[in-house]
């Protein structure tokens, strides 16, 4: 099944929509196979989108690792 998501969050100020979307660019590297991502700063937000053909447990598990890495790169900042 092809799938496709959207994750968008906003901050406060561009440089630190840069930093976390820096913070999450080697996940746009090391995809899974079968996995495309794309991450960029956008003004105050951090948009990611995800495109995948599989399973819906891998979406849901990818997009889990996604927010668990923006959490982390937040309490860093």
């Amino acid at each position: 099944m092809e799938m496709r998501a959207k994750v968008v969050c906003e901050y406060e100020n561009n440089p630190i929509s840069r930093a976390i979307a820096e913070a999450l660019k080697p996940d746009n590297i090391q995809a899974p196979k079968g996995i495309k991502t794309a991450t960029a700063a956008r003004g105050g937000r951090v948009v990611t989108t995800l495109e995948m053909d599989g399973k819906i447990e891998t979406l849901l598990a990818t997009l889990d690792d996604l927010l668990s890495c923006t959490s982390t790169a937040e309490s860093v900042l």
